[in-house]
């Protein structure tokens, strides 16, 4: 069936499965006498584990340990909806060290929003080292830096969704997409879009107020000149399907209100790498990536 003639989409709305929290978390890393107070994370990205033999994703995940981290950031993207807790437990198996992350948008593919993630939030409630941001409030990483995330998703208002000819798989590979003509899609990313801006709206002024800096893991970039493809900011036939307008104007909403505090962003989502300068106190960093090739983006020492 053609995409045009498809129903739009119902005016049920997609609940989220977990509650926006405005409490502290508190982790409270296993310190080494050789680096003094300094946390050492990885921040990985679309690193797409379901391109992957089981020995590779295996091999992927055993080389982390390599690298002496207290930590992952983990900025979505990690596998599809079936295969998703399984390939998240092989952090548990093989790395031994909490791992930060948000979803994104493939981690729904063969899925609904709501079942996916109503299944991450009941793994990441069993005893392990798996931390899914949007259920974990505000973490404080050291005495002045905390971590926030949200999986986002791209909201369609950058750009020109109307007369954009993109097709994304996430609009015949996600339940809730699939019955949506072009109207009930970009009805639908706007919702998605409002529920992570509302989140971020909520959870901000909370870690502004006692951190100096705050990481913010989010999936889709949420700036414009954020939404990096071979080295050039994205076109707008594909940039209201990349980037999320409404995360972004909450974000510098609050840094403008807090010109004393520091907010960097890691972001992914396009597969291409870049950084973007928002606000001289808000940081972009869109992670690059290939499918089949994980990779570390960055270590961060806080």
């Amino acid at each position: 069936m053609d995409a045009g003639s498809i129903p739009a989409a119902s005016t049920k709305e997609i609940k989220p499965s977990f509650k926006h929290q405005s409490w502290l978390r508190v982790f409270l890393f296993k310190r080494r006498t050789n680096r003094g107070s300094i946390v050492r994370c990885a921040w990985l990205t679309d690193i797409h584990l379901e391109f992957l033999s089981s020995p590779e994703a295996e091999d992927f995940i055993k080389s982390l340990t390599q690298e002496n981290l207290d930590a992952i950031f983990l900025t979505g993207d990690i596998s599809t909806a079936r295969r998703l807790n399984s390939h998240l437990n092989l952090f548990n198996h093989f790395f031994h060290k909490s791992v930060y992350f948000v979803l994104g948008n493939h981690d729904y593919y063969g899925g609904s929003i709501d079942t996916v993630r109503q299944h991450t939030a009941q793994f990441c409630q069993e005893p392990n080292q798996l931390h899914w941001l949007p259920t974990s409030g505000v973490v404080e990483l050291t005495s002045t830096t905390c971590l926030v995330g949200h999986d986002s998703w791209a909201d369609g208002r950058f750009g020109d969704f109307r007369s954009s000819p993109i097709m994304l798989n996430d609009y015949v590979q996600i339940k809730d997409f699939i019955p949506c003509n072009k109207t009930g899609r970009l009805a639908l990313l706007n919702h998605l879009g409002d529920e992570a801006a509302d989140f971020f709206r909520t959870l901000l002024p909370v870690a502004l107020a006692k951190y100096e800096h705050v990481i913010v893991l989010t999936h889709a970039p949420p700036f414009k000149e954020a939404c990096w493809h071979e080295g050039a900011i994205s076109s707008d036939e594909w940039l209201p399907h990349f980037s999320c307008q409404a995360v972004g104007e909450v974000l510098k909403e609050a840094m403008i209100k807090n010109p004393n505090r520091k907010m960097t962003v890691l972001c992914g989502h396009t597969h291409g790498c870049g950084i973007a300068e928002i606000l001289p106190n808000l940081l972009v960093k869109t992670g690059g990536a290939e499918y089949g090739c994980p990779k570390i983006q960055e270590i961060i020492e806080i």
